[in-house]
């Protein structure tokens, strides 16, 4: 839900909601535990000095080095940050939390202008997000200080020196074992409990589910090279049960789901929006629908929340405010569903969009590369996607899996104010490794279409914006590449007409910036550059052979019709106006200020007829799913997904090469 792309003097991260915008506390659970150190691999440095603290650490707490590791993996795959805190204020590769001392000085709201709605037959919604008071910190966002108070180590070493993070959280898996009453030793079956209670969750099911990854990646076994170039493995042990026994005497509630749409290999909440009347002829804050039966669920929209979980959950409380249908808490994966797929929640900004798709929002901050999202958070959400992926026949596929940052200005003049979320440091490639559908090669040499695919950790193009005083972002990976008028990084960066502003790089201007996944038509190749069609232009990426940032794809594409000299672009695929019954009012059919020209080629997502969900009222007898004949193609345009008329152009394959 945020982000300004034009402002460059809004606050980083901004959130478009419907109250005031202030901070929340963060912070972020623990998991401690550890793990075995197994057999060097062949592949990357040998391990090194991150290996031997775990071996130390599990030997001085008399816990197992594999549990120790399986569970950093969970939380942090081993990577240090540079003693950043994550988006819930943990530290290191145990992330043990510190969610005070993390959010100290931080600033992550402002007032945005995007209508969550969208939709053009209601009056514009433009809310502020009341941020409740700092109140006391649950447990899982305070592990640091309690591993300090077991150690004896200094708070500040525990949030800046790998080694000593590692002892914390082992010493605080070791006081979860004490607390359970189980032995102390080197068999990792007997650490299930423990796990599952130093998970920070408070309920059952998710200390489960956190314990049930855990013991999976004891099982599959991992290896790689972390943020600061040390080699970490764990070998597989993949007959190793758990006693899951344990969980019993852990003293966790137990949570109803009261009917979640959730796959059973996460922990879901049904914590509701309300559906309420209020005002005068007002209500909120989502509308009742027949999904999928009276209209298809053709997208999945990834957000980031721009606040924490508790004054989050707080705002999709209130029918006065906006929804989604999932939040997910970034310390254990913890889902909260908050509206039935059956239901159109109100999240995307374009009413085609939010009338046709699923919105999951992410507790974390675009504008802070440092505040880190924890792996038992990409990997609850990836299982969450590819269940309603699976249910609803939505592609794997960034033209279906959108941010909400890809999702399109419904008319000309909503354009500038769409959401950037979840920016530049969401890590795609890792995402779409999760859902089961990595991004390869499917062409040769002189494929017509390219998959943008960067490596995260190595691709680092320079960022501002990310604190009010506009200076540079701190260095941080990146699944995003920049794009030019000409093979030169000394040229001018692309220029987005719609937003009517010079481009910058600052993290929330989309002008010039491809993501990792979206695929594009290759317009030309010179040396180490590619250009493909953007935005009606030739845009050119650094490509090398060495270090590739793109890879060769095929695919189909349109272009315009002979004939034609261009066609408009459409935010959205609305129906003609013969399609609407006595009753309903025609949706102006308006192109956004952007053509495609003669000759340029861009790739095909979905065909669709044009579509309109008629829902201006408490009641629902009014409400109409409108289909009209004309068709329309869903293109990837920009940096955000277009739509284009069927009537307007030829479609093809790309070569294959």
């Amino acid at each position: 839900m945020r982000g300004s792309a034009t402002d460059p003097t809004s606050t980083p991260g901004s959130r478009r909601t419907r109250r005031t915008a202030g901070a929340v506390a963060s912070a972020a659970l623990l998991l401690p535990l550890l793990g075995a150190a197994p057999a060097q691999s062949s592949a990357g440095p040998a391990p090194g000095g991150l290996q031997r603290a775990f071996a130390a650490a599990a030997a001085r707490y008399h816990v197992p080095q594999s549990v120790l590791l399986a569970v950093s993996y969970l939380q942090s795959r081993w990577d240090t940050h540079a003693g950043a805190p994550s988006v819930t204020g943990g530290y290191g590769p145990m992330h043990l939390t510190d969610a005070r001392t993390a959010l100290a000085a931080t600033e992550h709201f402002a007032d945005g202008t995007e209508d969550p709605r969208g939709d053009d037959a209601r009056t514009a919604l433009h809310p502020h997000a009341d941020v409740p008071a700092d109140s006391a910190l649950p447990a899982r966002l305070t592990t640091l200080p309690k591993a300090a108070e077991l150690t004896g180590i200094p708070a500040a070493k525990l949030r800046t020196d790998p080694v000593a993070n590692v002892a914390g959280g082992a010493a605080l898996l070791a006081a979860a074992q004490k607390e359970l009453g189980e032995p102390l030793g080197s068999d990792p079956a007997g650490w299930y409990g423990a796990v599952a209670r130093f998970s920070g969750a408070d309920d059952r099911a998710t200390a489960a589910a956190y314990a049930n990854d855990v013991y999976d990646v004891l099982r599959t076994g991992e290896q790689r090279t972390t943020d600061d170039g040390q080699r970490v493995v764990l070998a597989a042990r993949p007959h190793l049960s758990a006693n899951t026994a344990q969980l019993r005497r852990a003293g966790l509630r137990t949570v109803s789901d009261d009917g979640t749409e959730c796959p059973a290999s996460v922990s879901c909440e049904w914590i509701p929006a309300p559906y309420a009347e209020f005002g005068d002829n007002d209500y909120g804050n989502h509308d009742l629908g027949d999904r999928p039966a009276s209209q298809s669920i053709k997208y999945i929209v990834i957000h980031d929340t721009e606040g924490t979980w508790d004054g989050v959950l707080n705002l999709v409380q209130d029918p006065t405010y906006v929804s989604w249908n999932y939040t997910i808490r970034s310390t254990d994966g913890l889902i909260a569903q908050h509206v039935k797929a059956k239901d159109v929640a109100w999240h995307a900004g374009n009413w085609y969009i939010n009338a046709k798709s699923v919105g999951i929002e992410h507790e974390g901050f675009l504008a802070s590369p440092d505040a880190w999202y924890t792996e038992a958070m990409y990997r609850s959400s990836a299982r969450l996607v590819k269940y309603l992926a699976k249910k609803y026949g939505v592609p794997l596929d960034r033209q279906h899996i959108l941010g909400h940052d890809n999702v399109p200005g419904p008319t000309t003049s909503t354009v500038p104010g769409m959401h950037t979320d979840p920016g530049p440091y969401w890590d795609w490639r890792h995402y779409f490794e999760l859902l089961g559908h990595p991004f390869k090669r499917t062409a040769g040499k002189k494929g017509g279409l390219v998959t943008i695919r960067p490596d995260y950790a190595s691709n680092q193009p320079e960022y501002t914006g990310c604190t009010t005083r506009g200076e540079p972002c701190a260095a941080h990976g990146s699944g995003e590449v920049r794009l030019y008028s000409d093979h030169d990084e000394n040229s001018a960066l692309i220029k987005d007409i719609g937003l009517g502003t010079t481009p910058t790089t600052g993290v929330n201007d989309l002008s010039s910036r491809v993501s990792t996944g979206q695929q594009y038509a290759v317009a030309d190749r010179w040396c180490d550059w590619t250009a493909i069609w953007y935005l009606g232009q030739k845009a050119w990426f650094r490509n090398p052979k060495g270090r590739p940032t793109a890879v060769n794809a095929s695919g189909l594409v349109i272009t315009p019709k002979d004939g034609l000299t261009s066609i408009p672009v459409y935010g959205r695929a609305y129906p003609e106006k013969a399609a609407y019954p006595a009753g309903v009012p025609a949706q102006t059919v308006a192109p956004l200020p952007y053509t495609i020209a003669a000759g340029q080629k861009y790739v095909v997502g979905d065909e669709v007829p044009g579509e309109y969900y008629y829902a201006v009222t408490f009641t629902t007898d009014s409400h109409k799913v409108v289909v009209g004949q004309d068709l329309y193609y869903e293109i990837q345009y920009g940096h955000r997904v277009a739509f284009v008329r069927a009537a307007d152009v030829g479609v093809e394959p790309s070569a294959a090469g």
